[in-house]
């Protein structure tokens, strides 16, 4: 986890050092809605890049989003460690499907 605790790090001391020409700072100077604002514009970048199917622009919208979701984790008090447990515990549960129900996609 070596590169996104360095980057969330990084964020952090944005945040705590802000320089002028910061986009991190102009971000948490914006706040909550600019921050999940970004978050929904590079989700939907994610879905577009992989639809069209060209694996270079997808990556670069996946770590785009990433970055989006480590400065909303600093904005909320959130460690890169507590998603990494929370994912370890999940990834140590097998059998855990979900059931899903039939739905008429019609209505």
């Amino acid at each position: 986890m070596g590169c996104i605790q360095d980057i969330f790090e990084t964020i952090l001391d944005r945040r705590e050092n802000p320089s002028p020409n910061s986009y991190t700072k102009y971000l948490f100077d914006q706040g909550l809605d600019k921050i999940l604002k970004k978050i929904g514009e590079e989700s939907a970048e994610v879905i577009i890049a992989a639809k069209n199917g060209n694996n270079q622009d997808t990556v670069g919208e996946i770590a785009d989003l990433a970055y989006h979701l480590l400065v909303l984790m600093a904005q909320q008090g959130i460690t890169p460690d507590d998603v990494a447990a929370l994912l370890y515990e999940r990834h140590k549960k097998t059998g855990n499907l979900k059931v899903f129900h039939d739905t008429d996609k019609n209505s």
